[in-house]
Formats: structure tokens, C-alpha cells, sequence
């Protein structure tokens, strides 16, 4: 379980952008915006005066100043304390070095895939894999433009989203075929199960429709198991 407070990103960056320069949040946002970290971390002008406000209660920032430009309102400027320094620093390690176990939402509604007919879910996987696609060849034409534009060093969050995306359409392009060419291993027990929800036939325990329509071979061959079904 993440140490308390570590659950929003937003944060720890807010901390490492005081580490550069104080600031107030309107400049934490604009300086966020200008680098394009929107593309990587979750950011409302909202969220982040909110995010400030419990820094300043957790001891991590201080308020320092407040300045007036023009006739706009009054702005806080906050710096880092040298516990926010500590924290800041303990927290991007772990994150760095240690996996944690994420819940995609695209991972999520792969776990409840079979609620769906085969015909419609094959659907909506190809229209996936076709914005997949066009979003590849997006990134791929900013890649070719920014090249030599900017170090590497800025630009590894990028190619790390790239290449989430790429194993991602590599896997829904292979799901895709194999659901096309009727090889998905347990596709003729998905229709099944279509068709007794059509007729409002479904037996309730799963597991003994499963071995009583198809046979204990068939659970094995479908589950990967070698030991017979109980």
C-alpha cells in the first residue's frame, strides 16, 4: 500500500516543480501546460490549488509571499520545505523503482468481455484497434517533427506512453484475427452461453454448464489445467 498522500501524482510534481523556482499555482499550471505534462498527469486548475493546500497542511510547502499583478488578484507564492524536499525525493524513487500492480480500464473490460456477444465484441475491438492505429501514426508523425528539437531526456515519458500503446494494438490486432477466424480457443462456449441467455435458459452454477455441455476435456483444454474438473 503507497505511503499516505502518495496517490496523486499531481503532487509529487508540484513538488519537484518547487524544487526548481518558487512559484504560485497559476504558474505551476501555465509551466505545466507550456512542458505538455497534461499528456501524462491528471491536471485541473482546480485540483491543483487543492493539491497546494494539503502540501502546505502535510508541512511540505510554505506559503513565502503574496503578490499582486496589475489589477489581478492576489497570488501566493509557495516553496518546498526541506521535509517536502525529503518526501519529494523518497516518493519519484519508489515510484521508479518499485512496480505496483495498475487497473487499466481497457483491462478491466477485457475481465468482462464475455458479458458481450462474440459478433459485438469483435465490433467494438475493431474499432478500437483502428483509432489504435490512427493514434499510432499520430504519435509517430510528432516524433518524426520534434526530432533533434529536443533532448531525449524530455521526451521518455513519451516514448514509454508509445510503446504501452503499440503492445496494446500488437495484442487487440492479434485478438481481433484470432476472433475473425473463429481460432479463439473457448469461442464456440462464448456463443453458447448467447444463446442460452437469449432464451432465457442459463443455468445459474457456470462451472457444472461448463463441464456437463462441454466435458471435462474441454474444461481442461479451455482452463490450461491437466487435472480434471471436481
Amino acid at each position: 500500500m503507497a505511503p499516505r498522500g502518495r496517490t496523486n501524482p499531481l503532487a509529487l510534481t508540484v513538488l519537484v516543480l518547487l524544487t526548481e523556482r518558487r512559484m504560485h499555482p497559476y504558474e505551476m499550471s501555465a509551466t505545466l501546460r507550456e512542458r505538455r505534462k497534461e499528456d501524462s498527469i491528471k491536471l485541473n486548475y482546480g485540483s491543483l490549488y487543492a493539491v497546494v493546500e494539503s502540501l502546505q497542511k502535510r508541512g511540505l510547502v510554505e506559503a513565502t509571499e503574496t503578490v499582486r499583478d496589475g489589477k489581478r488578484p492576489e497570488r501566493t507564492v509557495y516553496a518546498i520545505t526541506e521535509a517536502g524536499s525529503e518526501e519529494m525525493l523518497d516518493w519519484l524513487t519508489d515510484l521508479i523503482a518499485n512496480p505496483v500492480k495498475e487497473y487499466p480500464q481497457f483491462e478491466a473490460a477485457l475481465s468482462l468481455l464475455p458479458t458481450l456477444p462474440p459478433d459485438r465484441a469483435l465490433e467494438l475491438l475493431e474499432t478500437r484497434l483502428k483509432t489504435l492505429r490512427e493514434t499510432d501514426r499520430t504519435i509517430e508523425a510528432n516524433f518524426r517533427a520534434m526530432d533533434g528539437t529536443m533532448p531525449r531526456l524530455f521526451l521518455v515519458e513519451a516514448e514509454f506512453a508509445h510503446a504501452l500503446l503499440r503492445a496494446e494494438l500488437e495484442f487487440v490486432d492479434k485478438l481481433v484475427g484470432e476472433l475473425r477466424r473463429g481460432e479463439l480457443v473457448d469461442l464456440r462456449l462464448w456463443r453458447r452461453i448467447h444463446e442460452l441467455r437469449r432464451a432465457g435458459t442459463m443455468p445459474e452454477d457456470l462451472a457444472t454448464f461448463v463441464t456437463e455441455e462441454f466435458g471435462g476435456e474441454e474444461v481442461r483444454r479451455l482452463t490450461g489445467t491437466n487435472e480434471p474438473p471436481q
